[in-house]
């Protein structure tokens, strides 16, 4: 069965079969935060962002001064931490325990205070992009922290490489129509890469991939994208080294309002019975997957990111 048929049958079945709608809602505020430089997230080796109890968003500044090339100082003065932060532009000056700081001589007042947590100062959000000049976004989405450009890098621009698909081949073998792009050309590379890789810029901009329950208790995988990019099918390479094809659930896509919705996609479908012959359907689990593959993610390689939540 040709590619373009399978996508038609398997709209089909999902017209048929429907789906229940997951409830909308703002992101869960258990969800960590992230910090983004330029778009790439900066890895946090022990204290982590977090929220305060009045809401407002509190980062390890010397993580976020480092990324962005500033010299952070300490001094213990008359029993009072002195913090100070330098870059080329920029002189901060800031007590922990005090909702104030001198930025370039002036003094400004957050609405937080400076702390002192898990031996890592931790500072408002706003401190950040009044004191060392940057440009600092609240997404609330997604709960991260946009610090300079917002502009995703393709995988290709951040260090990654293709490779041979002739070692993965295997894992297509009852889908080989996975192997074509969409000129039905046949693929000579792959490209593997992490869930901490997203942001990402396939041939359109990945935001991030989760698991998601509906209040009915559906498993989905929720992929956030740009609105303007048309949401395309995923496939899933099982730990048996299988092929689970996913079409988008259109009527299920959810607008986040700020220029990116919501994408989501079914764990487990009645699809399997009717084209691979998998009866029990049912018992397939995101823990089975080894891979998410971006179906017509490039031209010229099949993007596979690795499962963080497979199981053993």
């Amino acid at each position: 069965m040709s590619m373009k048929k399978w996508m038609l049958s398997l709209t089909v079945v999902v017209l048929l079969w429907g789906g229940t709608f997951p409830t909308a809602g703002a992101a869960s505020s258990s969800k960590p935060i992230e910090v983004l430089l330029n778009a790439k997230k900066i890895q946090f080796p022990d204290a982590k962002p977090f929220q305060d109890e009045n809401d407002y968003v509190m980062v390890p500044i010397r993580f976020v001064s480092e990324a962005l090339g500033a010299k952070v100082g300490w001094e213990k003065t008359g029993g009072q931490l002195a913090v100070s932060i330098k870059n080329d532009a920029h002189v901060v000056n800031m007590t922990v325990g005090q909702n104030t700081a001198t930025v370039d001589g002036q003094t400004k007042t957050y609405e937080t205070k400076i702390i002192l947590k898990q031996n890592r100062t931790f500072v408002p959000l706003r401190l950040v992009s009044e004191g060392l000049g940057q440009t600092v976004e609240w997404d609330k989405v997604s709960r991260w922290v946009w610090i300079g450009k917002k502009d995703i890098a393709a995988l290709e621009d951040t260090g990654h490489q293709a490779v041979s698909i002739e070692p993965y081949k295997k894992l297509f073998a009852k889908d080989q129509n996975l192997l074509k792009n969409r000129k039905g050309q046949e693929y000579t590379k792959t490209m593997i890469f992490k869930y901490t890789d997203l942001p990402i810029k396939l041939l359109r901009d990945v935001y991030s991939v989760e698991p998601y329950t509906s209040s009915q208790g559906i498993p989905y995988l929720k992929v956030r994208i740009k609105t303007a990019s048309t949401a395309s099918p995923l496939f899933y390479v099982t730990k048996d080294n299988d092929t689970r094809y996913r079409y988008p659930m259109d009527q299920l896509t959810q607008d986040n309002g700020d220029g990116t919705k919501m994408i989501f996609y079914k764990i487990y479908s009645s699809a399997d019975e009717i084209y691979y012959g998998i009866k029990d359907y049912k018992l397939f689990k995101l823990q089975d997957v080894q891979y998410i593959g971006f179906y017509g993610g490039s031209m010229d390689y099949i993007p596979l990111m690795i499962n963080p939540w497979k199981g053993n």
